[in-house]
């Protein structure tokens, strides 16, 4: 891939006021023209707190005297020194480019924008975000900026040391809310109960367990868990355990050195490697063999690993976050997964709960997907904005989604597609859902075995559907009660009781 320039800034009032039709327009060409104009920029994303209308036509003329590709966002902000929605609209920004730009290289335009806008930008820009910076002036023109610090290596230590002193403050306490948590969506409040949990838990540098179905958003805690560390600048590698072909799991883990087997034609470094400094990521971690196990627990205690068809150890300096749907402390008792490896990676955990037990979420989450489904699908050839009707909300609110948030966007996206019109209808929203086993069907398939518990059957199913019951309810006891068959609302409250239901 070719290393391209991208630029990221502010849009201040100078820069508006170089607009010919500007009410105070001046001669220059303000900070943000002058540095598209002296340097090259493959694209620029910028943000601004400006009135839609008028930033309209100063973007409309930038992007006619400049090649690049003009990127912009409006944010809101109730005054541009507060410094919490200025970190808030700037994080937001580089947490969405962050993914596809952080290849590139990052320059960060100080010029525009108030000092506190510069502060939380030189703040972001030296730790979460390695990016160099630019300002520019009429006196100077433009030039980079060299900052004489290193946040991350002067002021991070003490920091963590003190984050360490606090461990039972803040365990006893409320966990702050960071930004990094903003991707994940949700009204529930055992999904706030979690971030706070794993916002807590990203300022300690141990091992993290995140547990719950396919499509639960696993990859999304680890990965904010991650944004939120100071390890936040460094590699965050995502490896599938249940995908690596059972001979290649060495290699693929530890690396290979050249000549280890047929095809090693180099030297080549495991995942581990990859991410040193930084965070790893092993999703399916339940699926991996028991010999990698061995070896896979050895790396953890000494921290030192040798490549396949090597005898020199590597130092490696890893964050493991695993994930699973499976119970390994069920695979545990049954032999199928080492116990000191369970104990050794199961220090923060997380337990994600399905879909259908998000009470409140679904139709927030609903909005969210197809806003985000709308942005990306509006650059293409006849594609229409799409809203969604209530009928086909009520589908929605129907459904079991056993592929949980996964399912839900995968479904809404195919109804954007085949909808005709502006507007997603009810006939189209059942169109666009596919025929799958569900969670509680699969409780008659189940093995019976050592493990097996037949009144925990039971209260599964009864738990999905006193659920169900009350979210079509509209969180109406009695109503709930009614839809059951329960003789009254008393033994609704029961039940919500014995199943451990809030």
């Amino acid at each position: 891939m070719t290393m391209e320039h991208v630029l990221i800034s502010w849009i201040g009032g100078n820069d508006l006021q170089a607009h010919p039709d500007h009410p105070k327009h001046h001669q220059g060409l303000g900070p943000l023209l002058s540095t598209l104009k002296d340097r090259k920029y493959a694209r620029a994303h910028l943000i601004y707190n400006y009135p839609k209308k008028e930033a309209a036509s100063y973007l409309d003329w930038l992007q006619s005297q400049v090649n690049t590709k003009i990127i912009a966002n409006h944010v809101k902000l109730s005054s541009p020194i507060d410094f919490g929605d200025i970190y808030q609209a700037a994080n937001t920004t580089l947490q969405t480019i962050w993914p596809t730009e952080s290849e590139h290289k990052l320059s960060i335009l100080l010029s525009p924008g108030t000092p506190a806008m510069q502060a939380v930008w030189i703040l972001l820009g030296k730790t979460r975000y390695p990016a160099t910076f630019v300002q520019s002036s009429i006196e100077q023109g433009v030039q980079n900026v060299e900052l004489p610090f290193d946040i991350a290596a002067e002021f991070l230590p003490e920091l963590t040391s003190r984050a360490a002193r606090q461990l039972t403050t803040l365990m006893a306490d409320t966990a702050p809310s960071t930004a990094a948590f903003d991707t994940i969506i949700s009204n529930n409040p055992n999904i706030k109960r979690l971030k706070e949990q794993a916002a807590t838990l990203a300022s300690r540098d141990v091992p993290a367990l995140i547990q719950g179905e396919t499509g639960t958003g696993k990859e999304l805690f680890a990965r904010a868990i991650h944004n939120a560390s100071p390890r936040a600048a460094q590699k965050f590698v995502v490896l599938n355990c249940g995908a690596i072909p059972k001979e290649l799991i060495d290699s693929t883990l530890f690396g290979h050195a050249k000549g280890a087997f047929t095809g090693a034609i180099k030297d080549n470094k495991g995942v581990f490697e990859e991410a040193n400094g930084g965070t790893l990521f092993l999703d399916e971690f339940g699926d991996l063999p028991a010999d990698a196990q061995v070896r896979l627990l050895r790396v953890l205690q000494e921290g030192t690993l040798t490549r396949v068809g090597d005898t020199k150890e590597h130092k490696v300096d890893v964050r493991i976050i695993t994930a699973t749907h499976k119970s390994l402390s069920h695979a545990v008792a049954a032999g199928e997964f080492r116990e000191d490896l369970y104990y050794r990676i199961a220090i923060g955990v997380l337990k994600l709960p399905p879909l259908r037990e998000r009470e409140g979420d679904l139709g927030l989450l609903t909005d969210k997907l197809l806003e985000r489904i709308n942005t990306e699908a509006s650059g293409q050839p006849g594609y229409k904005h799409k809203n969604i009707s209530l009928g086909a909300k009520k589908v929605i609110l129907n459904h079991d989604w056993p592929g949980n948030v996964r399912e839900l966007h995968a479904a809404l996206l195919r109804a954007s597609i085949w909808s005709t019109q502006e507007t997603i209808s009810e006939i189209d929203m059942r169109e666009s859902m596919l025929d799958s086993v569900t969670q509680n069907s699969s409780l008659l398939n189940r093995e019976i075995g050592k493990d097996f518990d037949i009144q925990e059957v039971i209260n599964d199913l009864e738990r999905h559907y006193v659920l169900r019951a009350w979210q079509q309810s509209g969180h109406k006891k009695k109503l709930a009660a009614d839809l059951l068959g329960y003789n009254n609302y008393q033994t609704f409250d029961k039940r919500l009781i014995k199943l451990g239901i809030e």
